[in-house]
């Protein structure tokens, strides 16, 4: 089966086509046979860099696009195009979606029909940067390719099984019953992944048993946030109704006091609108610093002297590191983190920022393993000081994205 997964992110579209073979129950054959994303949609001085062999270095093309409609059409007509494989053109049977926000009913991967399209369409202010264009991404692919099953996954599923004490707002509980008001949290394709890794190399390398192994995950991005697994299952998560609540992330505020927003309202005259511009495209890192949302850029600045790109930094640093250590008391102990997305995975500024200081659970890193130029790989890599105990993982949500789309269908 070849599984073309489209995964819409707010800046960024990146695709995997992968074929995916059973070699017999449960285990499959899973090649990618193209890789790549495209990179500033929203303007016009967009890239599409894509590979079809990993051995060899990316192929890349500007793109006179500024919209996600655009940037699918050209992915979809350069998945069509004889000059982008060396051999045959691979066909496509269906194609997976990452969708961030299902709501209360969309949760498990699920064929995609006119029901549920207008299901994703009434929770799409939820996840105001990430569902439209996902629905766009599903309208303009439908449209290229009208007989292909379409498939979502959702941000949401890996944590549908919080425990209440978790999930529950502390708001009256008739109000959550009846507007759906709980505690969902995202980044869960990711999650998912990265459990399972994580779950697989503690069992091989310590003998760890699975069914009780605690894991802290960070998956650090322009969007961010922190998770808690025991035994393989989410017990609590950073994000929360909607994926503006925890981390401080790159635009975003992260965990506020309603009271300020309720301050902002009633002394700068401001709409409910224009307090969700604020804390969604105005805050977070790019907020504190009044310079960028990006870490990469943030730590040039620091490294220049810059002191608000510095106090960004820390300040990000310093909400992971406290939901590290409120999720170790939950978990009632730590048996492994694990860092996964761009940052996670890339800044080991940052991660010796998390870190630092948490020695009492054994989470501090080994600063020349950390520093080592890290490349991604299916294998978690080791970078604590104590063996065991802080991994990276890279991120791999499109092959997730693939994994579940082709159970769905079997």
């Amino acid at each position: 089966m070849n599984v073309l997964v489209l995964n819409v992110g707010s800046s960024t579209v990146k695709f995997r086509l992968f074929r995916i073979e059973r070699t017999g129950p449960p285990s499959h054959l899973e090649t990618a046979v193209i890789s790549g994303q495209i990179d500033n949609i929203h303007s016009t001085d967009a890239v599409l860099s894509f590979s079809t062999d990993s051995s060899l270095p990316l192929r890349t093309r500007r793109l006179d696009t500024s919209s996600v409609e655009e940037s699918i059409r050209a992915i979809l007509t350069l998945l069509k195009s004889k000059a982008t494989f060396d051999g045959p053109v691979p066909t496509i049977d269906v194609i997976g979606h990452r969708i961030v926000h299902g709501g209360p009913k969309l949760f498990t991967a699920t064929t995609i029909t006119d029901a549920v399209l207008a299901q994703l369409h009434q929770v799409s202010n939820l996840a105001p940067l990430h569902n439209p264009p996902a629905l766009t991404a599903i309208s303009v692919a439908s449209e290229y390719l009208p007989d292909l099953p379409h498939v979502a996954v959702f941000d949401t599923g890996f944590h549908h099984h919080l425990p209440a004490i978790a999930a529950q707002y502390a708001l009256p509980s008739e109000m959550c019953a009846r507007l759906s008001l709980r505690r969902y949290g995202f980044h869960g394709i990711s999650y998912s992944y990265a459990s399972e890794r994580i779950s697989a190399a503690l069992t091989k390398t310590y003998n760890q048993d699975p069914t009780t192994a605690r894991v802290i995950l960070c998956h650090l991005g322009n969007g961010a946030s922190v998770c808690a697994v025991k035994g393989g299952q989410s017990i609590d998560t950073s994000m929360g109704f909607t994926p503006l609540e925890g981390l401080i992330m790159g635009s975003r505020s992260g965990d506020l006091d309603p009271g300020l927003l309720l301050h902002l309202m009633d002394r700068d005259s401001m709409t409910a609108t224009q307090v969700l511009n604020l804390i969604t495209h105005q805050s977070g890192l790019l907020g504190i610093s009044q310079r960028s949302s990006d870490v990469r850029e943030l730590e040039r600045y620091a490294s220049e002297g810059d002191e608000n790109a510095a106090l960004a930094l820390r300040c990000f640093a310093y909400r992971v590191k406290k939901y590290i250590g409120a999720y170790a008391a939950s978990l009632g102990g730590v048996d492994a983190l694990a860092f996964t997305g761009g940052i996670g995975e890339h800044s080991a500024g940052i991660r010796a920022l998390i870190c630092s200081g948490l020695q009492f659970l054994q989470l501090h890193v080994d600063g020349e393993r950390s520093f080592m130029n890290y490349t991604e790989t299916a294998d978690p890599f080791e970078i604590g000081a104590v063996p065991g105990k802080v991994w990276i993982v890279s991120a791999n949500e499109e092959l997730q994205i693939a994994r579940e789309v082709v159970t769905l269908l079997s």
